[in-house]
């Protein structure tokens, strides 16, 4: 069965790195909320006079949120469409407050849970103190909101709930608190596992 596999969790939690790490392994299409709406946000954003590379503020959102989300969703559900296994990754915060978003996403393309595995690994790391030196480290001119207006961005890095109808059994907490490790690691192959199964996992292997 087709499967669409949301990494969703707050910046700096790792989530993008390890959806590219298991899409390069198991050649599933990947599409990034961040990369496919920053060229449109940019240039929405410096129309209206503003800082191109806000990423954060109440005008980036009204302005380009749902529009990144709609990109995103689009390219994958048309790569669903086709039988191609797709990783969506993004915060989803509003999204997964609704069981009738996910619903409605597949209808868009005639499909539904039933013939689309739908699976969410929401990573996450152990504590602030954690995002801030993950997001500082990594030196991004778009984190600088982040990091200045740390008090209120780090009311948005709470662990939430998916109030989607898929099986308790389709999502996965995963805490990323430990360094970015090799995919042969046991505490990142419970990641692989979730998604594909021991057995997938133990037939890809031997295929190599």
């Amino acid at each position: 069965m087709r499967k669409l596999v949301f990494f969703l969790g707050p910046a700096g939690a790792g989530k993008t790195t390890i959806a590219k790490t298991l899409a390069k392994r198991y050649r599933a299409a990947l599409f990034d909320m961040d990369t496919m709406l920053r060229p449109a946000a940019a240039a929405l954003m410096k129309l209206a006079g503003l800082d191109p590379e806000d990423r954060d503020s109440a005008t980036y959102k009204s302005l380009c949120r749902d529009l990144g989300y709609r990109i995103t969703m689009d390219a994958a559900l048309e790569n669903i469409e086709l039988g191609t296994d797709a990783y969506v990754i993004g915060p989803f915060t509003k999204e997964t407050e609704s069981p009738e978003w996910l619903v409605k996403e597949l209808e868009s393309i005639g499909a539904s849970v039933e013939n689309v595995e739908v699976k969410v690994v929401f990573v996450h790391l152990a504590d602030s103190l954690s995002y801030y030196q993950r997001i500082k480290e990594r030196g991004l001119s778009l984190d600088d909101w982040k990091l200045d207006n740390w008090n209120v961005f780090s009311q948005t890095l709470a662990i939430r709930d998916i109030h989607w109808d898929i099986p308790i059994s389709h999502i996965f907490y995963y805490n990323n608190s430990v360094p970015s490790v090799p995919i042969t690691d046991d505490s990142f192959m419970s990641v692989e596992r979730f998604i594909y199964g021991s057995s997938s996992l133990n037939a890809e292997r031997n295929e190599e």
